[in-house]
């Protein structure tokens, strides 16, 4: 049936040219499970775009409602809080897959004449997916993105000459606002992907006319030279599926949260941006004052030009590493002060206290209501009615909700007044505090 299938477009769609081009194209040495990155990559960029579709149907890109939208997309939208979540993950997956298929290449000297042009598209696309993770970073309007959001655009400010009118053109405006946050997500829903494929498209296109490099055993590479169907084709589909798992894991399992709302006057809040970035912003502490440029701009150009630069300036054709002592050992080095940097900032992210925003907002929903002229909370309250210091160990959240709206169905003879005047967020918040009592 699929062969008479295939015969009837093939007759008509002239296909078979176009299953030699993608399928019996022969790999040097052979398939290998080190090719799969690249595959993993752009299986990651499709879903990226197949739940960013799904989030745009209920984001609301404006600074009144993107938080509200985004709120919305998680407690109210069917499976809403799992696409995001999925989303979220997909964007770290995006970089850790690009990250391994470009040390791939550069550990197996593949950017090697005849393909530098290969290469320079490669390094395009690991430039837009960084765009793509500062953009998408602001959409949730919340604390965190906001800040972490303000010091990245400040550190554009630093440019000598051009700093204030890129800042100027980021923003908007004065300030991050309506126009930054439409204009970000215009970057990340339209101009970025469409970009992106069609880079992705030309990275394929060089690929098919100048063929895979092969491992760098220029013997193997000859004697063994097998086609990219089945056995490559096969592990690319079992590396995007073990990578499909993990993300619907960890979307499951560690589902992102949402800060307060972005509040430009709370200038207390500790920016922290998504670890992709944590070792660049680490590494920006110790550039200050007048060494400040350094950090921002004199690193990060000379780094990105000797990137660009590295087919050209790494020009012999021997590609082991052992025979490229100075790009091996240089790209060495990097990791290290990379892993370094993002190791720091990571034991400094996690030495910040972290509290639930909810659990802030319930706490001081309970000083408001003088809960206390009642109730003891280790040792701080009045004993009229019972100790709370250990609540949430007791109650779970449907008996404390049914608390507060009706107490006396829950406690008779209970003197507690009902708290019928607050809303379902307030009455969500201050169930959570009595929660996080344990």
């Amino acid at each position: 049936m699929f062969a008479r299938l295939y015969n009837w477009l093939d007759e008509r769609l002239k296909l078979t040219p176009i299953r030699i081009a993608l399928l019996e194209e022969p790999i040097p040495g052979g398939a290998s499970w080190i090719y799969v990155f690249g595959s993993v990559t752009l299986f990651a960029f499709l879903l990226q775009m197949s739940t960013g579709m799904f989030l745009m149907l209920s984001y609301a890109p404006t600074a009144d409602h993107a938080y509200e939208s985004v709120r919305y997309i998680q407690e109210e939208v069917p499976f809403g809080s799992f696409i995001r979540s999925l989303h979220h993950w997909g964007a770290s997956l995006m970089m850790v897959a690009i990250g391994l298929h470009m040390l791939q290449v550069f550990l197996y000297g593949a950017y090697k004449r005849p393909r530098e042009m290969m290469w320079l598209v490669g390094v395009v696309l690991f430039l837009i997916t960084l765009a793509f993770g500062f953009s998408g970073y602001l959409l949730p309007w919340d604390q965190r993105a906001y800040w972490a959001t303000q010091v990245g655009v400040n550190i554009v400010g630093t440019i000598p000459l051009i700093g204030d009118t890129l800042v100027r053109i980021i923003r908007g405006g004065q300030t991050l606002g309506t126009l930054t946050l439409s204009r970000f997500f215009a970057l990340h829903t339209v101009f970025l992907p469409w970009l992106l494929m069609g880079l992705v498209v030309l990275h394929l296109v060089i690929l098919r006319r100048v063929g895979p490099a092969g491992p760098w055993d220029t013997a193997r590479a000859a004697a063994i030279r097998e086609p990219f169907w089945p056995r490559q084709v096969a592990m690319d589909a079992i590396a995007m599926f073990v990578a499909f798992v993990i993300l619907v894991g960890l979307a499951l399992g560690l589902p992102p949260s949402l800060a307060d709302r972005a509040n430009p006057a709370d200038t207390t809040f500790t920016p922290v941006p998504e670890w992709y970035f944590l070792f660049y912003y680490e590494m920006l502490k110790y550039f200050r004052g007048r060494w400040e440029i350094v950090g921002t701009v004199v690193i990060p150009v000379l780094f990105y030009t000797l990137l660009f630069l590295l087919p050209f300036l790494d020009r012999r054709p021997e590609r082991r590493p052992f025979s490229r002592p100075i790009a091996i050992g240089a790209g060495g080095v990097l990791l290290v002060v990379v892993f370094t940097f993002l190791t720091i900032s990571l034991r400094a992210v996690a030495s910040i206290p972290v509290t639930d925003p909810s659990v802030v907002r319930g706490k001081q929903l309970y000083q408001y209501l003088g809960c206390a002229a009642c109730h003891r909370i280790h040792g701080e309250g009045e004993a009229v009615g019972p100790d709370l210091s250990y609540v949430g160990t007791q109650r779970d959240a449907a008996w404390l909700m049914q608390r507060w709206k009706d107490p006396e169905s829950m406690v008779r003879g209970s003197i507690m007044p009902a708290y019928t005047g607050l809303n379902d967020v307030e009455l969500r918040d201050l169930t959570n505090y009595m929660l996080s009592l344990k």
